[in-house]
């Protein structure tokens, strides 16, 4: 069992060892839940700093998010963290679903302002009685049971962001509200992320952030999320993936040895850690673990 609390993720992520750490998404169905409990498993031996789960646009997985943070907490020896998003509810709403949480054990959030149900790129509409920024539910949150607290970070900007520095400056809001760490939205250039740690350091801000990795299993998946969120995928990677050919194995072989190649770059360049999106799958986590040699 594990319930996390007082064990400050933002120094266990800065603390010297290098962290790893795996998000998962409500499934929809029965066949999901037993995928992602079945990844679960497979991961947990590798005992990451900490697991998240996501939380659905507009708070369409509150119940499902719940849950399943709760049952992590119960059953397993992972340190939960729970998504949650300004999108649609009011402050009471929030402090109930935080009261929620902590009902299940849960006491570390992932606090984001979300997207509008339209995408990223929408323009952003108001709850009456609610939250606009993500650095306002950092504030609720800690002031709320005193909860540990992570956020996101982009290292190639936010879609909304006027500017790489206003982004930064967003970012290192959102530590002096509280917040312990970050984890950063997916990318595939190694000095962009270096960037982003500057730009932040520059500031005064001295908050782990750790680089978020998805391998290209599909390129043209990829391609078009990235487009969403405001991530490129560069000519050279389209390039790689493009001259595997058109056979799925070889061209998720690619994809895998893409990232492991990032995750070395990454690591040797100084990042804490690595946060895997797993899609609810172990393998292709495990196919990268495997390439830069990490074993149980």
């Amino acid at each position: 069992m594990a319930t996390g609390r007082g064990r400050s993720l933002g120094e266990l992520i800065s603390g010297g060892e290098r962290s790893f750490s795996f998000e998962f998404f409500p499934p929809k169905d029965e066949a999901g839940e037993t995928q992602l409990w079945d990844a679960i498993r497979a991961l947990e031996p590798y005992r990451p700093t900490f697991v998240s789960v996501t939380y659905g646009a507009g708070g369409s997985t509150r119940d499902k998010t719940i849950g399943i943070t709760g049952r992590i907490a119960r059953e397993t020896s992972l340190i939960p963290m729970a998504h949650l998003t300004c999108v649609g509810h009011t402050r009471d709403e929030l402090g109930g679903i935080l009261d929620a949480y902590v009902a299940e054990g849960v006491y570390h959030v992932m606090a984001l302002r979300g997207d509008p149900k339209e995408g990223p790129r929408a323009d952003w509409t108001p709850t009456d009685g609610g939250l606009d920024y993500a650095v306002d539910l950092v504030e609720l949150a800690r002031a709320h049971g005193d909860f540990r607290v992570g956020v996101a970070a982009f290292p190639e900007g936010h879609p909304s962001a006027e500017s790489l520095d206003a982004d930064a400056d967003v970012l290192c809001a959102k530590a002096r509200a509280g917040a312990e760490f970050a984890v950063t939205q997916m990318f595939f250039r190694a000095q962009d992320y270096f960037d982003l740690v500057q730009r932040v350091r520059d500031r005064g801000i001295d908050m782990p952030i750790l680089p978020g990795i998805m391998p290209i299993l599909n390129l043209g998946a990829i391609r078009r999320q990235g487009e969403l969120i405001g991530t490129s995928v560069p000519e050279a990677v389209i390039s790689r993936i493009t001259d595997a050919g058109e056979d799925p194995a070889v061209i998720r072989a690619a994809g895998i040895e893409l990232a492991a190649e990032l995750c070395d770059e990454l690591l040797a360049g100084g990042a804490p850690g690595l946060h895997f999106y797993t899609l609810n799958r172990s393998k292709a986590t495990l196919e990268i673990f495997e390439k830069l040699r990490i074993t149980v």
